[in-house]
């Protein structure tokens, strides 16, 4: 099959010996990433309630959810909170099913949100009592009816896109990319929630790098029930300054790292980032589904970034999803060609066209001058036609929870 795949040659610098770049993760526990979570667990949950009942995917896209802030009143030893977190599920699913002989058979679209909602707050937030600090509103509607035909008219086919977009993807992250994406990851892992439990789930780490001078700063939830005084909470800002310190020497050696945490804290004052349940979201920060990471888990401006809300959308035929997963794919496997120092990919849609066809695949390559680059071309049109041939392999990967959305 012959496809619109454009392939050209960047004459530039790769990221890393630019002068300057920064790059930003909200973590796990902010506002605008619990929205994104609620959002991608709230489809899972439907495509498995649908597959169960009808053995295929039904139109939804659940990429709606705002996270209205609650009230707290932290302090050290152990607040409490006064005003719950709300959170409001909206977008679009198939709500029920006439069947040829006129039967309405109503489906459990709110139930199977609402349960997927709390299921993914207690997995990411361990010190939020979901049943007393949430309310959770459930809004999702009938879809489409238009947007329905057209995904109607894909069964056993490959599907057809239901819209017009775009998806951008890109490989290999720079050094100062991996050091805040890991940074992230392990503030909100297991192993050190076990070791410093007063560290909570609502972390930002924004990376700015100056040559080869990296300044990480780090806006840290700390539980309040886990610091008696300021003095304990002293130790757990140094211990994971430490943590992150050792960190940063596996991943960004040679390069000069400076940690800063909580630096709007005023000890003088008392004035410190404490909290009841881990997230500012109990102190009137709200949330909205595609406000914070990018499908690679990160906000980067200094490389190309769709503005598309992937979390939430049907994964059989909504490109904004499909297409910026798939374009990180792609990106990634080209970048383990020899020679290849870094890739850009960007995939474009056409409504109601197979989403095997895109209107234009376009990749740009850096690659070392010593490489024949008609040679690299031709593996690099190879990799994009392959995933291309194997679409429906994105979709698997979403629904076994194996890529991440933000």
């Amino acid at each position: 099959m012959k496809r619109n795949i454009f392939i050209k040659k960047l004459n530039c610098k790769p990221i890393d010996e630019q002068e300057i770049e920064i790059v930003e993760r909200k973590g796990l526990g902010h506002p605008d990433s619990l929205a994104d979570g609620i959002a991608e667990s709230v489809s899972r949950a439907l495509c498995k309630m649908y597959i169960e009942k009808f053995n295929t995917i039904l139109h939804h896209n659940t990429d709606q959810v705002e996270v209205v802030g609650g009230h707290a009143y932290p302090r050290f030893g152990g607040g409490e909170m006064v005003s719950p977190i709300y959170i409001l599920l909206s977008g679009r699913a198939t709500t029920q099913i006439i069947k040829e002989n006129g039967e309405v058979i109503k489906l459990p679209v709110g139930t199977v949100a609402i349960k997927a909602a709390k299921e993914h707050l207690k997995k990411v937030l361990r010190n939020l009592d979901v049943e007393k600090d949430v309310i959770i509103d459930c809004r999702i509607g009938q879809g489409s009816s238009d947007l329905i035909d057209v995904f109607e008219r894909q069964k056993n086919k490959v599907p057809l896109a239901n819209d017009t977009s775009f998806g951008v993807g890109y490989a290999p992250l720079s050094v100062t990319e991996r050091l805040v994406l890991e940074t992230e990851r392990f503030l909100n892992s297991e192993e050190l929630k076990k070791e410093i439990p007063a560290v909570g789930e609502d972390i930002k780490v924004m990376g700015l790098r100056e040559g080869k001078k990296i300044k990480l700063t780090i806006a840290m939830a700390v539980v309040d029930k886990y610091v008696k005084n300021l003095e304990e909470y002293k130790e757990v800002i140094n211990k994971v300054r430490e943590k992150v310190r050792e960190l940063a020497k596996k991943i960004a050696d040679g390069y000069d790292v400076e940690i800063y945490i909580n630096t709007a804290d005023d000890y003088e004052n008392g004035s410190v980032y404490i909290t009841v349940t881990g997230t500012s979201a109990e102190m009137g920060d709200d949330g909205s589904v595609g406000r914070g990471n990018r499908v690679n888990g990160l906000i980067t401006p200094f490389r190309p970034m769709s503005m598309e809300a992937a979390s939430g959308k049907n994964p059989v035929n909504h490109v904004g999803k499909i297409y910026n997963i798939l374009a990180n794919l792609i990106a990634n496997d080209i970048a383990k060609i020899e020679g290849v120092r870094e890739v850009y990919v960007r995939i474009l849609s056409q409504i109601g066209k197979p989403i095997n066809e895109p209107k234009a695949l376009d990749i740009e390559l850096i690659v070392d001058d010593n490489y024949n680059f008609d040679e690299i071309k031709k593996k690099a049109e190879e990799i994009a036609n392959n995933w291309l041939d194997n679409i429906m392999e994105v979709q698997k990967l979403i629904l076994e929870n194996k890529v991440s959305t933000f």
